[in-house]
Formats: C-alpha cells, sequence, structure tokens
C-alpha cells in the first residue's frame, strides 16, 4: 500500500477517533445533565405532595416560599408550619416516590425544636433489594426553621447511572471500536514497515546482482565469439547455455526492478506517441527467437492505417513481451499466438492477444494479477518465475488508464484485450 494511502488512512482515522470521543463525551455528559435534571425536577415534585399531604391532614397552611429546598445535590429539607407525625411522613413519602419511579434508597430525619435536633427516622429502600445499609451520621439543620424535616438519597449517583445504561453500553461499544481502530492501525504501520523493510532489501539485492549479470554476460560474449571454444562442440555448447541462463536471470532481475519502481510514490511514465503496426512488429521479431525453439509462431493482424497511442514505449514494450513470453511458457505444445489491432473507433483502439496455452480457472482469474499469485498446478512445477508478470502488467496498464480484460478456457487458451485511446502522430513513426 503506498505511504501517501497509509497517511491519508492514518490522518482519518484520528480524525473519526477525535470525533467519536468528543461527540461521546458530549452525549453521555448532556444524558448525565438531564438526568440529574429530571431526578431533581421529580423529587421536588413528590416532596412538594408530601408537604401538601401533611398540611391538609394537620389542617394548616404551608409557607408561600422556601418550601422544598436543595442544599447540596441529594439533600433536600421541607419547610412546614405544623407537627409532623414520622409514621405518616414515611408512609407518604414511600407513595410519591413510587408514583414517579423514584425507585432508590432514601433516608429521612424530622427536626425536633425541644431538643434542637434531627431525629433520625429511617433508612428505606424502595426497590425492595437485600442490601446493606450504612446510616448518616451528623445531618445538618436549618436555624432559622421550626418545623420541618429532610431527605437525603445516598446512592443517588449510582441510581442516576443505572437510569443510563443503555447510553453506557453505546459508549462502551464506541470506545471498543476505538480500541479495535486503534490496534488495526498499529498493525499497518507495522506491516508497513515489514514491508518497507522487505522491499528495500530485495531492491539492494537485486541492484547487487547487476554487476555481476554484467560481468557473465561480457564473459559469455567472449567465449561464444573465442575461436577456441567455437572449435569445441562442447565448449560452445556450455557458452551458450550460460549467456541463455545469464539472460534469464537478467530477466527476472529487471522484472523485480520494475515492480519496484512502479510501487514507489514519484513513478511517472514518459508518455510518447507510439505506432502501434511498427512497435508490434519490432517486439515480435525479437520474442520470435523464444518461439522458434519450440517451433512455435507469433501472427500479426496489423489494422489497414497507422495507429497511434500515447503510452510509455519501454514499457508498453515489456508489457506485450510478458504476455508473449507467458503464452509461450505455458504451452505444451508448439505456442501459437494471433495478435489483432482493431480499430474501435475514432478515438479508441483495442489489442488482442490470443494464444493456445494452459488456459486460467475461473477461481484463478480473479487473482491472476495479484503480486506473486501463480496459477495452481498441483505438485508439477515445470514452468518457473515469480508470479510478477501479470502483476506489472496490470499496474502499467492502470497507470496508462488502459482497459484490460481477460478471457480464459481451461486447455483451450487465453485472450487478453487492452484498449487503448488513440493520439495524433508527434514524430514517432
Amino acid at each position: 500500500m503506498p505511504a501517501r494511502i497509509i497517511r491519508t488512512i492514518i490522518v482519518l482515522g484520528v480524525l473519526a477517533i477525535t470525533g467519536i470521543v468528543f461527540i461521546q463525551y458530549y452525549w453521555v455528559s448532556q444524558t448525565l445533565d438531564l438526568r440529574e435534571q429530571e431526578f431533581q425536577e421529580s423529587v421536588t415534585i413528590a416532596l412538594r405532595k408530601v408537604a401538601e399531604q401533611i398540611s391538609t391532614y394537620n389542617k394548616t397552611e404551608l409557607p408561600k416560599t422556601n418550601l422544598v429546598h436543595r442544599r447540596y445535590s441529594n439533600y433536600y429539607y421541607v419547610n412546614i408550619n405544623s407537627i409532623i407525625d414520622a409514621n405518616i411522613l414515611e408512609d407518604l413519602l414511600f407513595q410519591e416516590f413510587e408514583k414517579r419511579s423514584l425507585n432508590t434508597v432514601f433516608e429521612y430525619a424530622v427536626y425536633d425544636c425541644q431538643n434542637d435536633s434531627l431525629v433520625y427516622g429511617n433508612h428505606c429502600n424502595i426497590s425492595e433489594e437485600s442490601q446493606s445499609f450504612v446510616r448518616t451520621e451528623n445531618l445538618p439543620k436549618f436555624e432559622d426553621l421550626v418545623y420541618y424535616f429532610v431527605v437525603k438519597f445516598p446512592t443517588k449517583g449510582s441510581y442516576i447511572l443505572s437510569t443510563m445504561r443503555q447510553s453506557i453500553a453505546f459508549s462502551a461499544i464506541a470506545l471498543l471500536a476505538v480500541v479495535f481502530f486503534g490496534y488495526a492501525m498499529w498493525v499497518i504501520l507495522r506491516q508497513k514497515q515489514q514491508t518497507e523493510l522487505q522491499k528495500d532489501f530485495i531492491n539492494n539485492m537485486t541492484h547487487e546482482f547487476k554487476t555481476p549479470i554484467s560481468s557473465i554476460k561480457i564473459a559469455s560474449d567472449y567465449m561464444i565469439s573465442n575461436s577456441v571454444i567455437k572449435e569445441s562442440e562442447r565448449l560452445s555448447k556450455y557458452a551458450d547455455i550460460i549467456k541463455q541462463q545469464n539472460n534469464r536471470l537478467n530477466d527476472q532481475v529487471e522484472k523485480v526492478l520494475n515492480i519496484a519502481r512502479l510501487e514507489k510514490d514519484h513513478f511517472e511514465l514518459k508518455k510518447q506517441s507510439i505506432n502501434l503496426n511498427k512497435t508490434l512488429e519490432e517486439i515480435v521479431l525479437n520474442e520470435q527467437i523464444k518461439y522458434n525453439e519450440k517451433q512455435g509462431q507469433i501472427n500479426i493482424e496489423k489494422s489497414k492505417e497507422n495507429v497511434f497511442i500515447l503510452a510509455d514505449r519501454l514499457h508498453f514494450i515489456n508489457v506485450i513481451s510478458t504476455l508473449l513470453d507467458n503464452s509461450n511458457k505455458y504451452c505444451e505444445k508448439s505456442p501459437i499466438v494471433n495478435i489483432e489491432i482493431r480499430k474501435l473507433s475514432d478515438y479508441k483502439c483495442q489489442l488482442i492477444i490470443q494464444d493456445n496455452g494452459f488456459g486460467i480457472d475461473k477461481d484463478s482469474q480473479k487473482k491472476i494479477f495479484e503480486k506473486f499469485y501463480r496459477v495452481p498446478t498441483g505438485d508439477v512445477h515445470n514452468v518457473k518465475g515469480f508470479g510478477l508478470g501479470l502483476y506489472y502488467v496490470k499496474n502499467i496498464c492502470d497507470s496508462h488508464r488502459w482497459d484490460l480484460e481477460l478471457k480464459s478456457e481451461v486447455n483451450k487458451g487465453t485472450t487478453f484485450y487492452i484498449t487503448f485511446k488513440t493520439a495524433k502522430q508527434n514524430g514517432d513513426n
């Protein structure tokens, strides 16, 4: 994966994570505030109703102001102008809290003016869950009031959180997704680092191979042209083998180097106008030598008029040579390849390369352009290679914005279709 795509993914990922965390924090915070407000309103209404019922029972009037007041977040007092019966008070508190679904623990106490102290009433649990409670000591008094009672909710925080289970669950899922995304980013970066190390090693290795390959080529050319070696059939044969295998090794190294160049972010195509008829003739002339060894043949059906395309000449030649080389290698009998230049319109033309090779099954056709992929042949490995040829072909076609299509049938051969946009002649004939 190119470095710029990795960087884009990381930047987008960081922005997405930041957005998710901010939204979740804001959502949970708002929900918590809303639940807090709802709790306060419900408690205030319930305590006001209790005060009104006590007032009616005692036949007294309630204070017009400062009836229900919250001193702390979980501590309330109710000002009443009459004596309070603790038993009646507890029943009324239970009734009003249940009506408003305030199913939580509460404590209450009543002020005794004779002793100037709060008389602890009870520790109540509306939810009826078996829990151990610790009584609150030293409930604060109010010096300016005479008849009043206080109510405290010791587990208010946990109660409000319990009403937010759905929000907390969604937040946990979102945070889990963030953690997995962060882990995925770490894995991608680690894989990227390992891939870069692998690429550097392969590039350095292939570049180091170029020097001895050049030296072997010079030595093999000298041996072949040497009169003494020419006189010996055995030595001449060995010299030819050295040259052939050296050329084969050089081709493989060039493929690896081309793939390395192709995957660089700064890869650029040097496009020029190419005469398809003329260029294909040159390619076929060079490739025909390989076909002669297997009594094969490359047939080319040129267009009636010259057709020009805009392409990088070197890579275009490599693409066609790779396809012809594959057609030669993957054929048990004498390979026959038919090449046709078909003009589709004034703006488009198509190159068709058809062979009579092994063919490719449907499952392999989906993966044939992947890097290092080779069609499975069981335990038989008559054809050697790295699985880079068609990967290179596909990437060059994509870089040029050419359409590449493959049709194949097992034991009946393979046909490649490459569709180009035509170009004007600019001096390259």
